[in-house]
């Protein structure tokens, strides 16, 4: 039985790759986006089995994003991501939104082809390397920051000081360093520099 295929990537290269690689008596490539809208739009007209989705996507909403639109759907493909990043946060954030596995762009062809049968079947797929991390990561679930404590640690990461904040985000001082100190117990740490390297490993920014 063939399984049909929606590719989702926002550089042409990757998704001819793809095409060529793909395309089979078992896999059948029945559309391109190069946006995480476009191919939504492209979804809800060709009803692939399996979208293969990029995590960044240029402008636009990103992919896990795209995720999140792509389950909406009646009927509802399912989805692979297949990225160059494996950061934890962009790992579970992808599969909280319904995706159905997480692949690299390294591995080999073999490996994303069985990918979109198992996603196809309603099957989980995922590396065993990632997949150990996604189940650490369920158990022990990344603090969640506020849209403002993102922003906050965003320029911190910048090395900006407490007041460039706060002229940056039209706030007081006082309010900068109460979102710092709920940033520092978010985290269990005691440090700027240690926040702003949790939060780059983690991908919390």
């Amino acid at each position: 039985m063939t399984t049909t295929v929606l590719l989702v990537d926002d550089h042409p290269v990757v998704r001819s790759g793809l095409r060529a690689v793909l395309d089979s008596d078992t896999v059948q490539v029945i559309g391109e986006a190069a946006t995480g809208e476009e191919a939504i739009t492209l979804s809800a007209h060709l009803h692939p089995d399996v979208v293969l989705c990029d995590l960044r996507l240029g402008a636009g909403i990103d992919g896990i994003q795209t995720t999140t639109g792509l389950r909406a759907l009646d009927p509802a493909p399912a989805v692979l991501i297949l990225t160059t990043f494996d950061r934890d946060a962009e790992i579970l954030g992808a599969i909280e939104a319904g995706a159905a596995g997480y692949l690299l762009k390294d591995v080999a062809p073999e490996v994303i082809t069985e990918g979109i049968h198992r996603a196809a079947k309603g099957d989980m797929f995922l590396a065993p390397d990632l997949a150990d991390r996604v189940l650490k990561g369920m158990r022990n679930p990344l603090p969640r920051l506020t849209d403002r404590e993102v922003e906050v640690m965003r320029l911190m990461a910048t090395g900006a000081a407490n007041k460039d904040i706060a002229r940056a985000l039209f706030v007081t001082e006082a309010t900068v360093k109460s979102h710092i100190a709920h940033i520092f117990t978010k985290l269990d740490v005691d440090s700027r520099s240690r926040a702003i390297h949790l939060a780059q490993e983690t991908g919390l920014i």
